[in-house]
C-alpha cells in the first residue's frame, strides 16, 4: 500500500473510524422528517425499503475516501517512475497482449497488478456474464444515448464534475471525443467472449481505462481545487459502484418507457456482468449490491444526498452533452443531416432523463416536435421486442444488427480517429 493515495483513509477505516464527506449528506437527510415519512410510507405500502441499512450505508460512505491500491501503485512507480508514460504504455500493451510472462523485466508493481487483473474470482459466473453482454449488444446505440443522458442528472454534483472538469475531457469541444471513447469501451468490453478471454480486446480495453482513472485521481487529489473534506477521493469506489448501477438495473428499467424489454432475470444478468468488469474495473467496495432492491437502495442513498455544488463546472458538462452532437463547419449534406439528427435525438433522449428541475436550471436544446420521435418509435420496437422475445431465430438476427448499428454509428462519429484512453495527459486548469 506505500505511496497510494488513499493509504491514510484505508488505514482510518481499519481502525474502526466511520467517514463521510461533509457534501454527500447521507446521515442528515434520513433525518430529515419529510424523508422518514415518505421512507415510513413506502415500507407500509410496499414491504420494501428505498434506502439501505445503516451498515450498508456507512461502507458507501467510507468507500468515498477508497480507490485502487494495486492499481494506484502502478501508476505512481511505473507509469509515473523512471519509465515514464510512453514506456510503461508500451510495456502494458505487450503485457495486455501477450500475457505478463512476455515482459521478463516488468517492474513488481506491474506483476502485482497483472496478478490481481488475470485472477478470475471464484464468484464469477461465465454464463451470467456472457448474458449480461449481448443484452449491452441488443441495445446497440440506444445505450449509449441513454448512458450519456442519465449521466447528466449527477453532474450537479462536484464530487463527480470537478473531476472531469478538470481533465476536461467531457467539456466543451472536447465532450464528443471523450464520449465516444467510453462508447469503445462499451463495445470493447461487451463483445462476445470479451471479458473471460485472456489477450482480449475488452480485456485491454478495461484495463487501460483502470490506469486512466487513476492516474486522473492522483492528479485531481493533488489539485488545490478539491477538497477531500467535501468530497472524499475523486473517482471513488463508491461513485466507480454507482457507474456500474447506470449500466445494468437503472436502463434496464428505464428503457422500458421506450419499448424495450429487459426482464428481471436479464436484469440480474447485467448485474453479474457489470460487477465483473467492474471487478476488472478495480471496483472493490466493503458493500456491493447484488440484487436489483440493494441496487436501488444504493442509487437512493445518492439521490437524497446531494447537494447540487458543482456550480458553472457542472453546467459546462451539462450544456456541453448535446451540443457536441450539433453539425460543425464543414458537415455538408449526409454527413450533416446525421449529425443534425444526433443532435435532436440526443437532446430528446436528455429531457427524457433528466429531472424536470434540473433540466430547468440549464441552457438546454428544445424537443419539440423532436420528442415525438421516440413516440413514433416505441410500437415498432414492441414488435421487435417480442419477436426477439418468442420467435425462433429473430434474436440472432437482431444482435448482429445491432451491434452493426453501433459499430457503423462510432465510426461514422469517430472520422478515421481511433480512442487512446490516454493516461498521461495534463489537466486543463
Amino acid at each position: 500500500m506505500t505511496g497510494t493515495l488513499d493509504e491514510k483513509h484505508t488505514a482510518t477505516i481499519a481502525a474502526g473510524q466511520d467517514r463521510c464527506p461533509s457534501r454527500f449528506p447521507y446521515w442528515q437527510a434520513v433525518e430529515n422528517p419529510r424523508l422518514r415519512r415518505v421512507r415510513g410510507l413506502v415500507r407500509k405500502v410496499t414491504g420494501f425499503d428505498p434506502l439501505p441499512t445503516d451498515e450498508q450505508a456507512r461502507a458507501l460512505c467510507n468507500d468515498l475516501y477508497s480507490g485502487d491500491p494495486t492499481a494506484e501503485r502502478f501508476v505512481a512507480e511505473v507509469y509515473h517512475g523512471e519509465l515514464g508514460p510512453a514506456k510503461a504504455r508500451a510495456l502494458l500493451d505487450k503485457a495486455l497482449a501477450d500475457g505478463i510472462a512476455s515482459v521478463p523485466d516488468a517492474p513488481a508493481a506491474m506483476k502485482a497488478l497483472f496478478e490481481e487483473f488475470e485472477t478470475v474470482p471464484t464468484w464469477v459466473r461465465p454464463d451470467l456474464v456472457e448474458e449480461g453482454a449481448a443484452i449491452w449488444r441488443r441495445w446497440g446505440t440506444m445505450l449509449f444515448s441513454f448512458a450519456g443522458a442519465e449521466t447528466l442528472e449527477i453532474y450537479t454534483e462536484s464530487a463527480v464534475a470537478t473531476p472531469l472538469s478538470l481533465a476536461g475531457g467531457y467539456a466543451g469541444d472536447n465532450a464528443l471525443r471523450r464520449y465516444l471513447e467510453t462508447c469503445r469501451f462499451w463495445c470493447d468490453v461487451s463483445q462476445p467472449g470479451a471479458l473471460l478471454t485472456p489477450g482480449s480486446q475488452g480485456r485491454a480495453t478495461a484495463l487501460k481505462v483502470r490506469v486512466m482513472h487513476v492516474s486522473v485521481r492522483d492528479r485531481v487529489a493533488k489539485h488545490p481545487e478539491w477538497d477531500a473534506g467535501k468530497w472524499g477521493l475523486p473517482i471513488s469506489q463508491t461513485y466507480m459502484l454507482l457507474t456500474l448501477i447506470a449500466g445494468s438495473v437503472t436502463p434496464g428499467l428505464a428503457l422500458w418507457v421506450l419499448g424495450y424489454q429487459t426482464t428481471a432475470r436479464e436484469i440480474r444478468a447485467l448485474i453479474h456482468f457489470q460487477k465483473y468488469m467492474g471487478y476488472l474495473l478495480g471496483v472493490r467496495t466493503q458493500w456491493y449490491p447484488e440484487s436489483i432492491g440493494d441496487s436501488i437502495r444504493a442509487l437512493l442513498t445518492t439521490v437524497v444526498s446531494r447537494s447540487h455544488d458543482s456550480g458553472e463546472h457542472g453546467k459546462e458538462l451539462i450544456e456541453s452533452y448535446p451540443k457536441a452532437f450539433a453539425p460543425r463547419d464543414g458537415h455538408r449534406g449526409l454527413k450533416r443531416l446525421r449529425a443534425a439528427y444526433n443532435f435532436r435525438i440526443n437532446a430528446v433522449y436528455s429531457a427524457m432523463f433528466m429531472a424536470p428541475g434540473t433540466r430547468r436550471r440549464y441552457s438546454m436544446p428544445g424537443v419539440l416536435p423532436w420528442m415525438l420521435i421516440p413516440i413514433a418509435r416505441f410500437p415498432i420496437i414492441t414488435v421487435v421486442e417480442l419477436a426477439r422475445r418468442f420467435v425462433p431465430g429473430v434474436a440472432r438476427v437482431h444482435e448482429k444488427v445491432m451491434v452493426a448499428h453501433r459499430e457503423n454509428w462510432y465510426h461514422a462519429q469517430m472520422e478515421g480517429r481511433e480512442a487512446q484512453f490516454d493516461a498521461s495527459g495534463a489537466l486543463r486548469r
